[in-house]
């Protein structure tokens, strides 16, 4: 076996000197499939950190007051009927979606929890810190044939933050949203009510009002390739049921979706919507999703689990599918990417990554409004850390 140092080394001499395998150009990245085909790349088994909650006012608690219990129907009873609709809109409290929040949530765990970070002082000055939305952005990126994409980025004490810009045309179509997108929305959030309680053991209450304010987070250390990644998401639940209580193998994710009745229907769901479902649960490492499938009416009738690690099979022989390998290829080369594009150590400096379906993610530079996102209060607090050269002690003291 080689020593450890030699191995080192070498992985070093590659990151200084990039094989140029892909062939893009220092201002664009091309987004095809076919050029990220290769084998699986190193991804570290997500890890938490830690976890913060925020409440019905959408105020920030460093703990995990949000989190909510899994508590399905029982199996051997009649299946399930619930109604999504109930409650719609007169017990809704959904969040005020004008207010940008940037990574401002995150940013503040980071900087209560800055001085306990696992991998040591240098780990986070090498890291890149982002929300796992935004990761699960990057993945489905070379299948995503409808909406584009803004990620704006800023290095700051050496590690590199990653915060999406809401597109022009996603706003249009937030604000321009019809009574029944708005109705959908609910009604997800509503399945989540059906199927979780307050406390371990206990039972769901769907008679309360939908407050889509209130999350509880989860925050993780990964590596995809040479890139360590801390990042945070959003957890539907925990099971007190599941093999290993040890989070986030314990977590469920919750999703629904329409009844279907055809292969053709079921062939879709696999290759358009199961892809973003095992984007989202892959990269925390969230072992299942839970379906309801909602009939016209808008009840759920049935329920399906779906392992995140088998969601893949579904498609494996669907020439028309998609492919796990390509998915974190490419976010492992838009990482790269990006690292070797923003190169200056600025809060103030934007570097705004753009992609719209079939074309190549695009680069311009911005310096501070309406782009740069790391806000004040942070940047001074960790700022005010830097000076930690160990103060000699005077001849006096």
């Amino acid at each position: 076996m080689e020593p450890r140092g030699t191995k080192r080394r070498a992985e070093k001499t590659e990151v200084a000197e990039p094989r140029n395998k892909l062939p893009y150009s220092a201002s664009s990245l091309p987004t095809e499939p076919a050029l990220y085909s290769g084998p699986f790349p190193f991804y570290r088994r997500p890890s938490e950190l830690g976890r913060f909650s925020l409440d019905a006012q959408r105020q920030y608690h460093g703990d995990a007051r949000a989190l909510r219990y899994y508590s399905p129907p029982p199996t051997n009873g009649p299946g399930p009927e619930f109604d999504l609709r109930d409650g719609y809109p007169d017990r809704y409290q959904p969040r005020d979606e004008e207010v940008r929040e940037g990574l401002d949530h995150l940013l503040r765990w980071l900087l209560e929890h800055r001085g306990q970070l696992e991998g040591g002082p240098g780990w986070l000055a090498g890291a890149i810190v982002t929300w796992r939305g935004h990761l699960t952005k990057l993945l489905t990126t070379p299948y995503e044939r409808q909406e584009g994409w803004q990620l704006a980025a800023s290095r700051f004490q050496g590690t590199l933050y990653l915060s999406e810009v809401e597109t022009p045309a996603a706003r249009a179509q937030r604000l321009a949203r019809p009574p029944l997108l708005r109705e959908l929305m609910y009604m997800g959030y509503k399945f989540e009510q059906y199927m979780c309680a307050d406390k371990p053991g206990g039972s769901p209450d769907p008679s309360g009002e939908v407050n889509t304010n209130i999350a509880f987070c989860s925050v993780l250390r990964s590596r995809l390739g040479n890139h360590p990644l801390l990042f945070s998401g959003e957890v539907d639940c925990t099971d007190p049921q599941a093999p290993s209580t040890q989070p986030p193998t314990c977590y469920v994710e919750l999703k629904t979706s329409k009844e279907m009745y055809s292969p053709g229907q079921w062939r879709s769901f696999y290759r358009h919507k199961l892809l973003k479902w095992w984007a989202q649960s892959f990269l925390p490492g969230v072992p299942k999703v839970v379906a309801g499938f909602r009939n016209p009416e808008g009840f759920v009738c049935s329920l399906k689990t779906f392992p995140t690690m088998e969601m893949f099979e579904h498609v494996r022989n669907d020439r028309d599918g998609w492919n796990p390998s390509v998915c974190m290829n490419f976010c492992a080369a838009f990482l790269s990417f990006a690292q070797s594009t923003v190169v200056q150590d600025d809060s103030r400096l934007v570097h705004l990554f753009s992609w719209e379906p079939g074309g190549p993610v695009t680069v311009s530079v911005h310096q501070d409004a309406p782009y740069a996102f790391l806000p004040m209060w942070y940047v001074e607090a960790m700022t005010q850390d830097l000076p930690s050269v160990p103060k000699t002690p005077s001849p006096t003291e």
